[in-house]
């Protein structure tokens, strides 16, 4: 059940009792053309089939299916980032260590973790130790730098996205 909150712009997504994610959409109605439009005319490559791109502004992880010059959006996904005293790094990277979890010696669980930068990483919203929700919140800047995307995001990330697949962030 997704509700929406007017006054704020939220959409609350409704799993169970137990979760919601609450997403703060940003993406104008022509988003999917204008960022296929801007990444092909880049000159951007990579050394895979894919290529990721993540407008901070718009919170959004576009994922590229293609080669150079002809890469075609093929998911997006929205997204948290870096808060500004932990901005989010800007630039070109490439994806690193992948992992199922990190944090559970901290009082919190963050699932299929895909590195692109040193301690940065693609991972799930943030979960409690007992698996509920610690904090779902999506298209905000609230993270230590790393870019947050639902559980099931965050997996296709993990399990599709090879190692040294290119990252653009602006």
């Amino acid at each position: 059940m997704i509700l929406k909150n007017k006054i704020k712009n939220i959409y609350y997504i409704l799993k169970s009792k137990k979760e919601s994610i609450s997403v703060k959409y940003r993406a104008p109605s022509n988003y999917n053309e204008k960022v296929s439009k801007f990444i092909n005319n880049k000159n951007l490559s990579s050394s895979t089939k894919y290529l990721i791109y993540v407008d901070t502004e718009n919170f959004q992880v576009n994922i590229f299916v293609g080669s150079k010059n002809n890469w075609i959006l093929d998911k997006n996904y929205i997204c948290s980032i870096g808060k500004p005293s932990t901005p989010t790094p800007k630039g070109f990277f490439k994806i690193g260590a992948k992992g199922y979890s990190f944090g559970e010696n901290h009082g919190y669980i963050c699932y299929y973790y895909s590195q692109f930068k040193g301690n940065y990483l693609f991972h799930s919203i943030l979960y409690n130790l007992d698996n509920t929700i610690r904090d779902g919140r999506l298209g905000f800047k609230i993270s230590n730098g790393c870019i947050r995307l639902s559980k099931i995001n965050a997996k296709w990330i993990y399990d599709n996205i090879p190692y040294g697949t290119t990252v653009y962030i602006v």
